[in-house]
């Protein structure tokens, strides 16, 4: 199926070049191109030349061109085929957000050109959203939406809707403020339009419509907003009056965000890579963690060392050391990963989080019996039958491998979900201190278990040493 849906986007790809380099007029050229959709054109843009793409330019309005550029992520070099004052006019016509997404592409020089000749109402929208801080949901708002006054009739709201549909096409929810510009509520468009010229538009306005303060942290709201599946929210200022809304658009874009982000972050990083990044700025967001795992890593071999003397009486033991660290790292991650996802939820209890700590443990538990118990059997053939040793000294060292593989499981399951609720507590980002410090914990407690429960079993209770 993946196949022929692949074929079917060459196809469209080919058509669309083929209509492009096609000799028709302008007018035929941009009537064939409303065949197509905005991504498909934005996708071919880059196997065009620069000739080519002025033509294209040139059959489409700014209107049109904008939409196709919201696909994009560099439109640098196809802003300077447009020229400065075209190029402003589209991005007058793109909604506030993805003009800012666009602007900061673009050197700062270009960029301060391109504001200048934007109209006076771009201007202030941008300076509205770039006021906000990145992590604030007032950066990420649109100024895209239909508002109207309260105790307007139902035919006066139509004629709003019909005029600010001219620039504004996100109609689906009409917000409703009072006369001092406070919010008050929204109408779905299917109410309106089902409303007759007599109703009281009061009857059909909902009062009590979700809404999300500007200065709020995007991720502390975004899984509230993701849970009203709503089309989008309006966004309200300090004294409670609408100045945007965030889409579901946005709020898809947020949590994938939020989700590049926290991968980065277990993974050690300050923040996602990017393919454009620089090599200091690669270096930089690698550098300072590696130095802490360096240090941790350190900890860890000076461990290994003061169990010197037990590798020399059983050289065997260290043939096992990986599978002791391999599951205790994962058991930890797993657990970390969980307990990252459930702290999500703000309205968490401390009975919830007892009874969560607890589960976590009961299942390390239960995993590292089981894992343990077949260890024991499997370590202990494999030791009696391929090193052909005696049954006593084959199942004590599978014993000690056992053993070690529960008590470690259980402990780093505890360590995986405590470290970033403690973390949380604290108010430190879980996803960015947890990731490379579980990993390397759990390896401190798997050398520390393994080899201490074989120097005190194997060697001080049986005295297997050589």
């Amino acid at each position: 199926m993946d196949e022929e849906k692949e074929l079917q986007y060459d196809a469209v790809q080919t058509e669309l070049l083929e209509v492009i380099r096609s000799d028709l007029s302008r007018s035929a050229l941009k009537e064939r191109l409303d065949d197509f959709h905005d991504a498909d054109i934005a996708q071919i843009l880059e196997e065009l030349d620069s000739s080519e793409r002025i033509r294209l330019y040139r059959a489409l309005d700014t209107e049109r061109i904008s939409d196709i550029f919201s696909y994009l992520d560099d439109v640098e070099e196809y802003f300077h085929e447009l020229g400065l004052e075209k190029s402003a006019d589209v991005l007058e016509e793109m909604d506030a957000d993805d003009a800012i997404d666009v602007l900061e592409t673009l050197p700062e020089e270009y960029r301060e050109q391109l504001v200048e000749r934007m109209d006076e109402e771009a201007q202030e929208d941008i300076a509205l959203i770039t006021s906000y801080d990145e992590d604030e949901i007032g950066s990420m708002m649109t100024t895209n939406y239909i508002v109207i006054r309260k105790g307007i009739t139902v035919k006066q709201a139509m004629k709003e809707l019909i005029s600010q549909a001219e620039d504004n096409d996100n109609i689906s929810t009409i917000y409703v403020e009072n006369d001092d510009e406070t919010f008050y509520g929204a109408i779905e468009l299917k109410e309106l339009i089902l409303a007759r010229k007599e109703t009281d538009l009061d009857s059909v306005t909902i009062t009590s419509y979700p809404f999300v303060s500007a200065h709020a942290k995007i991720s502390e709201e975004i899984e509230r907003l993701r849970s009203y599946s709503e089309d989008s929210i309006p966004v309200l200022s300090d004294d409670n009056k609408l100045i945007g809304v965030i889409t579901a658009f946005d709020v898809v874009e947020a949590v994938d965000d939020e989700i590049s982000e926290d991968y980065a972050k277990l993974a050690g990083l300050t923040e996602a890579a990017d393919l454009n990044e620089t090599l200091f700025d690669s270096i930089r967001k690698r550098l300072p963690w590696l130095c802490v795992l360096l240090g941790l890593g350190l900890v860890v071999s000076t461990v290994v060392g003061i169990f010197e003397g037990v590798v020399q009486q059983i050289a065997l033991v260290v043939c096992f050391q990986s599978v002791i660290l391999d599951m205790s790292g994962n058991t930890g991650t797993q657990s970390l990963a969980v307990t990252i996802r459930v702290l999500m939820d703000e309205e968490l209890t401390h009975k919830q989080k007892r009874n969560f700590i607890f589960k976590e443990a009961r299942v390390g538990a239960t995993n590292g019996l089981i894992l343990g118990l077949s260890s024991f059997v499997l370590v202990g053939l494999y030791i009696m039958l391929l090193k052909h040793q005696t049954f006593i000294y084959s199942f004590a060292i599978s014993g000690c491998v056992g053993l070690s593989l529960c008590i470690a499981m259980v402990i780093t399951s505890l360590v995986g979900t405590l470290v970033p609720m403690i973390f949380h507590k604290l108010k430190v980002d879980p996803a960015v201190a947890s990731g490379p410090l579980i990993t390397t914990t759990s390896d401190l407690v798997a050398v520390v278990t393994y080899y201490g429960l074989v120097w005190i079993l194997l060697l001080n209770v049986l005295h297997l040493g050589g």
